[in-house]
């Protein structure tokens, strides 16, 4: 079990760019898959992108491809979301998340960030 705290949401025009970030602790980081999801009002939530717990291996959703980063540090126990060329369709609540290796689903979520972009 890890414990996960988002943080960096606001709000932002379109085009403009955010850095996410969550710090994890509680138990050995490194041997989490780690991921980000989003949730917009009215909608279900999202993968949006995850990274493998060593060797750096990544995953995007289509909409979000070439626009959003994720990476990991884990001598720092974080792991961020870069995201640029912001439109108002990533509205949303990021969240956090991490599993083991061998769960099928993500079972440790950090509270949400809100990320808003004007027109």
């Amino acid at each position: 079990q890890v414990q996960l705290v988002e943080s960096g949401g606001g709000l932002v025009q379109a085009g403009g760019s955010l850095r996410l970030s969550c710090a994890a602790s509680g138990d050995t980081f490194k041997n989490y898959v780690m991921a980000w999801f989003r949730q917009a009002p009215g909608k279900e939530r999202e993968f949006v992108a995850g990274i493998n717990r060593s060797d750096g291996t990544t995953a995007y959703a289509d909409s979000v491809k070439g626009r959003f980063t994720i990476s990991r540090d884990n001598v720092k126990n974080m792991v961020y979301l870069e995201m640029s060329s912001l439109n108002p369709e990533d509205t949303a609540v990021y969240y956090c998340a991490g599993r083991l290796a061998t769960h099928r689903d993500y079972d440790n979520w950090g509270q949400g960030t809100q990320v808003t972009v004007s027109s």
